[in-house]
């Protein structure tokens, strides 16, 4: 049967069209997105504009229109923290179903970290031991530890790539103190919740996934896209703190001139490359290992087991 996953994050939302099974990995057949950037249409408060919510029912009616024509039998939905933590998020899903029927669901932070700790494992498997998962999205930087396909500590913090750079890096490029307070802030952050990931020991493999760390992978010498999803890729600390300050000291224009960095995400690049950053330095880690897989696959992966 074909599957169609709707995934609202805080930069762009998906659709995922696959060929899926019981037991069986989903087979990609099709994919379909926008550059929404939820996160950039938020006012003071954190609520979301009236033209980022018509963008999002838009979207979700042209998707609707994709998955029938693809031939998908079972189309879901679900939305991560830029719509979460909004004020008005609920009343924005309403505005979507009532405009396209469409119900989105609202995954929380931690569901989200052990949903993409199920992927990663699913993707490099039982010899990997006990897996570290970091994920940066657009408003949340998620974390998951543990050996099983469960993990044992997961927790989600409010430093995606989107949030920190409106928040604080709001320059083209920020000047050197706000990249220095950022860094601060954002390693304090992490710093309150590392206790439970820090209890469960010490991973035999650190990952990461998301566009964003693809990115970084890219920008610090990883294979292109064109050398396909199996090539192995890394991102190594050493090499993106030596980075870091080039990064800092571009404007977003010349950041899209970077190796993986689409003019889309150029602003964001540089808070994504703090967060990952910092996340290496104060869990030890020498690098992280790219996934390809993330949360839209767990989600997959997780129905394709209730259905077995």
């Amino acid at each position: 049967m074909r599957l169609g996953v709707i995934d609202v994050g805080s930069n762009t939302v998906h659709l995922l069209v696959v060929d899926a099974h019981p037991g069986a990995q989903p087979l990609p057949a099709s994919k379909h997105k926008i550059d929404l950037r939820l996160s950039e249409h938020v006012d003071d408060a954190g609520r979301i504009a009236d033209e980022g919510r018509d963008r999002l029912a838009d979207f979700v009616a042209e998707c609707q229109e994709v998955a029938q024509d693809q031939g998908v039998e079972d189309l879901r939905g679900f939305v991560t923290s830029a719509v979460r933590e909004a004020p008005n998020g609920q009343a924005v899903l309403e505005h979507v179903i009532e405009r396209t029927g469409v119900a989105l669901d609202i995954l929380s932070g931690e569901e989200e970290a052990r949903l993409t700790f199920l992927a990663a494992r699913r993707w490099f498997g039982w010899s990997a031991g006990t897996l570290l998962v970091a994920d940066i999205g657009g408003g949340s930087l998620e974390l998951a530890v543990g050996m099983d396909e469960e993990p044992d500590a997961a927790v989600s913090m409010p430093l995606g790539a989107g949030r920190v750079t409106r928040d604080l890096l709001r320059g083209d490029p920020p000047s050197p103190d706000d990249v220095k307070e950022a860094r601060r802030r954002v390693r304090a952050a992490i710093g309150k919740e590392l206790r439970p990931i820090a209890k469960a020991g010490t991973p035999d493999r650190a990952v990461g996934t998301s566009k964003t760390m693809r990115s970084l992978a890219r920008i610090c010498g990883a294979a292109p896209s064109s050398e396909g999803m199996y090539a192995p890729r890394a991102l190594p600390r050493d090499e993106l703190s030596k980075r870091l300050p080039d990064i800092a000291a571009m404007t977003a224009d010349q950041r899209a001139g970077l190796p993986g960095v689409s003019p889309a995400r150029a602003r964001q690049i540089l808070a994504g490359a703090i967060v990952a950053e910092a996340t290496m330095d104060l869990l030890g880690l020498d690098q992280l290992e790219i996934c390809p897989w993330a949360l839209r696959e767990g989600i997959l992966l997780r129905h394709l087991d209730r259905m077995g």
